[in-house]
């Protein structure tokens, strides 16, 4: 789920003594935006881990296109595209960074003079009720998004609290201002995607309502309250749906104009108003996934005031105290590079639940959190490599309330089965492996399980037998999915065999010796699709021979999930040591990775996926893709360290850049930035669910990492230049450290670390 990313930024400045009071990081985020074909995250206005994610629209590219999908839309995943020239409108909900996609709910639009209820097209926007924009009329920050509508001279401004978009427009004098409440626009959205809208005028200020569709979550519900700071004058819809079978006996109202309550498929309302030069119109709009009812006591919990900036401010303050989890120094494109990966790895996953704690479940129910904050959108093949190991350092409380919504998962799931790709009380099954239980048992392996880690590990267990699941059964009782049986069975079997080892380690940990004895078995399974013959990870048939057509180099159709041979056969982040051995020796394996990197790898063996572009490949190495993250860290198993030192200088500057295509790949919720983060501050968690971190190369001039309870981790870096990548030793504690693997004791515990680099390795 992939691939290339955009920036766009202007700075602001809101602390008012920066030389008394700390730095101000707000400066640095670049909220990224998107361009070509790829997936890419929203440049609008959200505060961490927001329910809402209020940002522009920049097309309405559908799902579907001449009966078939239609490839165009990838590109849309978050709704915006920098290269586009035209706003459709501002969307509640948004994923940030995905490579399939759903939300975009409850688009707002402002206009003047002639009402028109469609959106028009790109190339005749006046043809509806888009408008060009500018750029240069563009202002993207942290919590706050603002642009010029050309078409009708319209400023859009819009900041957030969790669960409350606020919009301000100010208008031209005008007998004839509307604002448009699209209920059918969505992101990959089709004509049926909708299954059911609904809005309740209460009075001239409030409206209240709720969608339904059936999209990438197939069930989906959700809620909002909207209020006006001027009363409208008139209102009305229109229904754009071709054919609904039943209408009812509603014939007896005209509802099109005025009528208290509207329900369609496809409805667009408008509301009117009259209003002078420069006049400010503001909106609030609050959402839930419970009720109407539930989305005015947010918005009344919330968004007690109008005064736009203050909003804006105090939810600028909650980024500023995020952002302070972890303060470097370096210079101004590192800190953008860096902190705007921290802006990321701090929108998703995101709060569920309204202010008094009641969500919908995974059981279509009501239930109420107790004791934690329920959240959403848990993109796991992605995240559970390094966004939840790092939320374990900066934000556990935050993490273990995240496995605890897990465990509600759970106990809510008519599959009995830990989320795999689960958002909005929905579980969309998408990608291979079980890697909640990665995040469990990183969480529990660590010490951050304020949660029964007994009933956690049954849930890992039970989800891991799931027989009926993907290829499990087969895996189960022949040590491997067949090839015959399943399109991923490689990369399935690989990511079964890792997550197998994470629930062993959770086992030991809470000394549970039969389930660490079966499942750090089944951990070794990887070794079953290993071919010496051919040197990679490789098809195998139910008859235990492998597969005779094989490629290596290309991505479609030889057994593995967005990637290739090259790449997979070194997904055994649990036990890089056996692999080595595994594949000849350490001789042999450095001189793989070596040509790994090297190798110029042609487009046409990616040329057939979405998620794969050259953007993020370094010779042969996909970096724009999750599997290969811990890839350049192997190095560290050898007797050459320092070539993991040297990679890793080479790609942060290759794949992250404050410009327009900075991002090398599609940041996944966070995960693209989580890597960042680790491999600027010189140390990875190559297998999450251990205690241990592989020394990279620090980028960063210095760092300090708040560990909780008061205590900091500092870290040093001496001798820092571009190009003295290479340690020449590393000092921890007033020691030397001569190995190159911390402890996730020696982070959290306190203390410092420093590194002294050069330009030849050691």
């Amino acid at each position: 789920m992939k691939k290339i990313l955009t920036t766009l930024f202007v700075c602001s400045a809101f602390i008012a003594n920066a030389q008394k009071s700390p730095e101000n990081l707000v400066q640095y985020v670049k909220p990224i935006v998107g361009t070509q074909r790829m997936g890419h995250t929203f440049p609008g206005a959200t505060v961490p881990f927001g329910m809402v994610q209020l940002s522009p629209e920049t097309d309405t590219a559908g799902y579907e296109l001449n009966g078939h999908y239609n490839p165009d839309v990838y590109k849309y995943c978050a709704g915006y595209q920098y290269e586009d020239k035209t706003i459709v409108g501002f969307s509640h909900t948004h994923f940030s960074g995905t490579g399939h996609s759903d939300l975009g709910d409850f688009l707002i639009m402002p206009t003047v003079g002639q009402l028109k209820l469609n959106p028009g097209t790109a190339d005749k926007p006046h043809s509806g009720y888009r408008s060009p924009f500018s750029h240069a009329n563009e202002v993207s920050e942290a919590n706050y998004y603002k642009v010029k509508l050309d078409e009708n001279n319209i400023i859009a401004e819009m900041t957030t609290t969790t669960r409350v978009g606020f919009h301000q427009y100010t208008f031209p004098k005008s007998d004839n201002a509307h604002i448009i409440l699209d209920l059918m626009a969505g992101i990959y959205n089709y004509p049926d995607k909708n299954v059911w809208t609904y809005l309740r005028v209460i009075d001239d200020t409030h409206v209240v309502g709720y969608r339904l569709t059936n999209g990438w979550a197939r069930s989906r519900a959700l809620y909002f309250a909207m209020e006006f700071s001027k009363p409208f004058i008139a209102h009305g819809y229109k229904n754009f749906s071709k054919r609904e079978v039943y209408g009812g006996f509603w014939g007896k109202f005209n509802q099109t104009k005025n009528f208290p309550e509207i329900a369609g498929k496809q409805i667009r309302a408008y509301f009117d108003f009259k209003t002078e030069e420069g006049e400010k119109i503001k909106i609030k709009f609050a959402i839930s996934p419970v009720s109407m009812d539930g989305a005015v006591a947010n918005m009344k919990a919330e968004a007690t005031t109008w005064d736009f900036d203050k909003v804006k401010n105090d939810g600028q303050d909650q980024w500023e105290k995020e952002l302070h989890k972890i303060t470097i120094s370096g210079n101004k494109e590192i800190k953008q590079n860096f902190y705007t990966s921290m802006y990321h790895t701090m929108i998703n996953p995101t709060v569920y639940m309204d202010v008094d704690g009641q969500y919908k479940g995974l059981d279509q129910n009501i239930h109420k959190a107790e004791g934690f904050t329920n959240y959403t959108t848990f993109s796991l093949w992605d995240t559970h490599r390094a966004l939840h190991p790092l939320f374990n350092i900066i934000d556990p409380d935050r993490n273990a309330d995240m496995v605890k919504s897990m465990m509600a998962h759970f106990d809510q799931s008519p599959e009995h089965m830990l989320p795999v790709w689960s958002n909005s009380a929905n579980e969309n099954w998408c990608m291979s492996g079980y890697h909640s239980v990665s995040v469990i048992a990183d969480a529990v392996v660590k010490g951050n399980a304020p949660f029964d880690a007994n009933k956690a590990l049954e849930d890992c267990v039970t989800t891991a037998r799931h027989k009926d699941y993907l290829g499990i059964g087969y895996y189960m009782d022949l040590g491997y999915i067949p090839d015959e049986k399943d399109g991923n069975s490689v990369s399935s079997t690989l990511e079964y065999a890792y997550d197998d080892w994470c629930i062993a380690q959770m086992a030991k940990k809470l000394g549970n010796t039969a389930i660490y004895d079966e499942f750090i078995k089944r951990s070794q399974n990887y070794k079953n699709v290993y071919d010496p013959k051919s040197g990679f990870m490789h098809p195998r048939m139910a008859d235990g021979k492998f597969r005779d057509k094989f490629d290596p180099f290309t991505t479609i159709n030889q057994g593995f999930i967005e990637g290739n041979a090259w790449n997979y056969t070194l997904y055994v982040p649990h036990d890089p040591a056996s692999l080595i051995k595994l594949m000849g020796g350490n001789k042999r394996f450095i001189v793989y990775m070596d040509s790994l990197f090297s190798y110029n790898l042609p487009d046409k063996y990616f040329a057939e996926t979405e998620d794969i572009t050259k953007d993020g490949i370094i010779g042969n190495y996909v970096h724009g893709n999750e599997p290969s993250h811990h890839v350049a860290y192997l190095y560290d198993w050898t007797d050459k360290p320092w070539k993991t030192q040297e990679k890793i200088r080479m790609i942060l500057p290759q794949m992250y850049k404050p410009t327009p295509d900075g991002l090398g790949g599609n940041d996944d919720t966070g995960q693209m930035s989580a890597w960042y983060i680790f491999s600027s501050l010189g140390f990875y968690p190559v297998a999450p669910a251990s205690d241990q971190y592989a020394i990279g190369s620090p980028a960063v001039d210095g760092a300090t990492i708040q560990v909780g309870g008061g205590k900091t981790f500092a870290i040093h870096v001496n001798n820092q230049a571009a190009k003295n990548v290479y340690i020449q030793k590393i000092i921890l504690n007033g020691k030397p450290l001569n190995k190159p693997f911390l402890s996730h004791a020696d982070i959290m515990n306190g203390g410092e670390i420093t590194f002294f680099m050069g330009a030849k390795h050691k």
